[in-house]
């Protein structure tokens, strides 16, 4: 690769307001995009090999999992909002070259998203024992699935940390080692459950126990990797106090503060949809989640390129290269649509065998494969709404883009459900889904082209 063509030397011309020719530009979005998207396609590999694990053991199996899944992306999403809040920061003072000031907020980052994550550990295991009463289970599978939440949420601060340092990672330029060590914890993930669901005998209570130790590995490698082997981030450069200050909190808070309540009221927006299809029955439950799962082959890619788009956006942002950052936006998001786009034609033909790797149950497969051929027709819009905000991100730009992502979850695609489903039953559901992703891609795409995200 010649220098003009290296990703370091790309970023260095961001950060050093350099000329970058069109070519350049989107040879930077694919040289940071494509090791996250692959990263992104082993964590897909991952659930389908998990979701495959439990989902022969049977169908109560599965739904036990699918029934709080959507409560574990709840915990999740605080992850990635406490986490955002912080490498947006750091994203802003590396593209302004002020590497110092980055490892400042760095520290600061570790302790209060340990913090942070901890009390949220406490709440979930708190109520792992009521909530699958509250999402209306079935006495057949709410011991497990109590059993299996307490374990998710007793794992979450090292969910944190992982995702806080790869974030930070990211930010910086580095998509390399985060997507060779989430690869890793594939990897690791597939050997601890099959050691704990099968070995053991712990069926859906091992499958959590080996995705947490995988989780835990993880962290502790991608804590190394940025305190440590980061040229900009090595917390060995300089000395500083980890006491998290008022104005790096402050900023925080208005950055991830938005995404936090987005996060909130979205993930409750899956709880609800969790309540809508637990009265379907079991193998509604069961289809669903595995549909889920499904379909995360076609939009897990569009979440990497989003890294992408944060950190490219982000240093052009820090570097007061605005016009850059918006070209940066389209490219990444016109590269989103185009692979989504491309394995959403894959999912339609293919859909009966991708549910067929995750169960033997044909009832279950042939419920989830007419699922997943309605949300192909929706993979487009919904490119859009998650590479445009990784976009927004890297500007800081998190209010107004969480008012439209829960106002459309809750408008379009909750209310129209609850009668849906109650014709159509779980393909109603899906209906509801694949309409409200096809508009949240469409009004995000307007606020895009407004340019009104980069007027923070």
């Amino acid at each position: 690769m010649t220098a003009a063509y290296s990703k370091d030397y790309l970023l260095g011309q961001i950060r050093g307001g350099g000329t970058l020719t069109g070519g350049q530009q989107l040879k930077l979005c694919l040289m940071l995009s494509y090791p996250a998207i692959i990263a992104q396609l082993s964590i897909v590999l991952m659930q389908y090999i998990d979701t495959s694990m439990v989902g022969h053991l049977g169908a109560e199996a599965g739904a036990s999992i699918g029934l709080v899944a959507t409560c574990t992306w709840l915990l999740g999403g605080f992850c990635s909002a406490c986490g955002s809040g912080f490498s947006v920061q750091v994203a802003h003072l590396i593209g302004a070259n002020d590497f110092k000031h980055a490892r400042v907020v760095l520290r600061q980052a570790l302790v209060s998203a340990l913090l942070f994550s901890g009390a949220i550990a406490l709440i979930g295991m708190a109520v792992a024992g009521p909530l699958p009463h509250w999402l209306g289970g079935t006495p057949e599978i709410v011991d497990d699935a109590s059993k299996y939440f307490f374990i998710v949420a007793a794992f979450l601060p090292f969910m944190q940390l992982d995702w806080m340092c790869a974030s930070m990672l990211q930010v910086s330029g580095n998509m390399k080692v985060p997507s060779f060590l989430n690869i890793g914890m594939c990897v690791l993930d597939v050997c601890f459950n099959y050691l704990f669901i099968y070995v053991l005998g712990l069926g859906v209570v091992g499958a959590a126990i080996g995705t947490g130790l995988a989780e835990l590995v993880t962290a502790l490698a991608m804590f190394y990797f940025v305190a440590v082997r980061s040229p900009e981030l090595n917390l060995r450069q300089d000395r500083g106090s980890f006491r998290p200050t008022r104005q790096v909190l402050g900023k925080a808070f208005n950055i991830g503060g938005p995404m936090t309540l987005q996060m909130v009221l979205i993930r409750g927006g899956y709880i609800a949809s969790t309540v809508i299809v637990a009265p379907l029955g079991t193998i509604a439950i069961a289809a669903n989640a595995f549909a889920i799962t499904a379909e995360s082959f076609c939009y897990m890619p569009g979440y990497g390129i989003a890294d992408a788009a944060t950190a490219l956006v982000g240093q052009s942002v820090g570097a007061g290269r605005k016009e850059l950052a918006k070209r940066f936006a389209w490219i990444t998001n016109l590269l989103g649509m185009g692979i989504m786009g491309l394995l959403a034609i894959l999912m339609y033909v293919f859909a009966p065998q991708l549910m067929g790797m995750l169960t033997p149950d044909a009832d279950v497969i042939g419920l989830g494969a007419r699922c997943l051929r309605i949300e192909a027709f929706a993979e487009l819009g919904y490119a859009a709404s998650i590479v445009i905000y990784g976009a927004f991100v890297g500007a800081g730009d998190t209010k107004w883009p969480s008012i439209m992502n829960f106002t459309s979850m809750w408008l379009v695609r909750i209310i129209p459900a609850v009668f849906l489903v109650k014709v159509y039953g779980l393909v109603g559901f899906w209906i509801a889904m694949a309409t409200e992703l096809t508009f949240r891609g469409v009004i995000f795409l307007v606020r895009l082209a407004r340019g009104k995200w980069l007027e923070k």
